[in-house]
């Protein structure tokens, strides 16, 4: 398989992040990547997962991308997804602008607050999602502007602030999580041709990093089907991570 893209191995990942999750909404709302990644879930080895077509449809099957559903399972209207938000029925994948060690997030502005240099999106979901959902984050471009020492702004808690549950990070370089004793990020994987090296360099911030780092998993053979010829025929995975 070696004409395996960086692309498809960021999407597997993404897809793992749901593995175990059952019947709860996966909403993966940061690109293309870990949308996909939600749906190859449901489509192999996370049948139950509730996937939507972008909106407030239900599928009653994994949709490609950028269609919408043909066959709906059900109806979650914006009132039904914030009481799953409440109960902690939803897994969201988002975007984060600024990361720090414990899986703070910012997605409201760029320096002081009071004063910022670039205004962002805002809180928006940051806060429910991470008090009370498991999180995750995608970020397509591993670098010491979005994985800082400090984030300018606390959007999403992390879990020195009580988070629900911060699962892991995908980037396009590796995937992280926070299995260490105090919470900290360490480096679970790095993706085929990238070196720890890289990574910590594109860190800026001290990962916690095991004696022997393994590389992310490959896509087998049938999810690779169902990426290329079911749910991504269009190849719109490879507009966030280029080959």
């Amino acid at each position: 398989m070696s004409d395996v893209t960086r692309a498809e191995i960021c999407a597997v990942a993404c897809a793992e992040l749901f593995r175990g999750d059952g019947e709860i909404v996966a909403a993966a709302v940061a690109g293309f990547v870990p949308m996909l990644g939600s749906r190859l879930a449901r489509a192999t080895f996370e049948p139950d997962l509730l996937t939507t077509d972008g909106g407030p449809t239900l599928s009653a099957e994994p949709v490609p991308l950028g269609r919408t559903a043909e066959v709906a399972e059900g109806w979650l209207p914006f009132r039904d997804h914030l009481w799953l938000v409440l109960n902690a029925r939803r897994h969201v994948v988002m975007g984060p602008s600024q990361i720090d060690r414990y899986g703070n997030t910012n997605i409201s502005c760029i320096g002081d607050w009071e004063r910022p240099s670039r205004q962002l999106l805002g809180s928006r979901g940051g806060p429910g999602n991470t008090l009370l959902n498991p999180t995750s984050y995608w970020v397509p471009k591993h670098s010491t502007r979005v994985f800082t020492d400090k984030v300018d702004f606390v959007s999403g808690v992390g879990w020195d602030r009580g988070a629900h549950e911060i699962r892991a990070v995908v980037s396009n370089l590796a995937v992280l999580d926070f299995a260490t004793p105090d919470h900290r990020m360490r480096l679970r994987s790095v993706h085929p041709g990238v070196t720890v090296e890289d990574v910590v360099a594109a860190t800026g911030f001290e990962l916690v990093v095991p004696d022997e780092v393994p590389q992310t998993r490959l896509p087998d053979d049938e999810e690779l089907r169902v990426m290329r010829e079911v749910l991504d025929p269009k190849g719109l995975r490879e507009r966030e991570v280029p080959a």
